[in-house]
């Protein structure tokens, strides 16, 4: 009869034990996805690639502050003036042959 009390309470242990793992799972990974989504508003904050001095160079991808350019240092960037939208990469001239 102890015996199988015993084993009753094993298998609802293990049933707590292993739902408890996964609400833990389930609530850790709502945490991280929203910390994700937090995180990806704030990049979309950088104004650079809408700026007029943005050349869209790796070498030089901003004439005036080459340095915070395309970093989070870049929101509320003082020198941020809205131009055309300058995707499409610096001008290259052509290799004489």
């Amino acid at each position: 009869m102890s015996n199988e009390i015993v084993e009753q309470l094993r298998i609802i242990f293990c049933f707590c034990v292993t739902w408890s793992l996964i609400i833990l799972l389930l609530w850790n990974a709502k945490k991280t996805f929203q910390e994700g989504i937090k995180q990806l508003k704030r990049l979309h904050q950088i104004p650079c690639s809408r700026c007029n001095y943005f050349t869209n160079d790796y070498r030089l991808k901003c004439t005036i502050n080459p340095t915070t350019a395309l970093s989070e240092e870049a929101i509320g960037c003082i020198d941020f003036e809205r131009g055309t939208c300058n995707m499409s990469g610096a001008k290259r001239s052509s290799p004489d042959k």
